[in-house]
């Protein structure tokens, strides 16, 4: 997964902290980061590890992506 600047690199902990609303995206594929309290894993990690559809961790990708480039990123 190829997300802009550099955040599939961080700690999902870091990328919601900076950007809360992909907590949100996360949560609509079930992917419950927000409530988890390590924190640890990288985005990229944490998007494949949970067994969705290739077109899901796609869409998931795109609207991370979407949601960095509505903030300049």
């Amino acid at each position: 997964m190829e997300f802009s600047s550099g955040l599939g690199d961080k700690a999902i902990q870091d990328v919601m902290q900076t950007y809360p609303d992909i907590g949100g995206i996360l949560s609509r594929y079930e992917i419950g980061c927000t409530t988890c309290k390590v924190g640890i894993c990288l985005l990229k990690d944490v998007v494949s590890i949970h067994g969705l559809s290739k077109e899901d961790e796609a869409k998931i990708e795109e609207e991370i992506n979407n949601h960095l480039a509505s903030k300049g990123e």
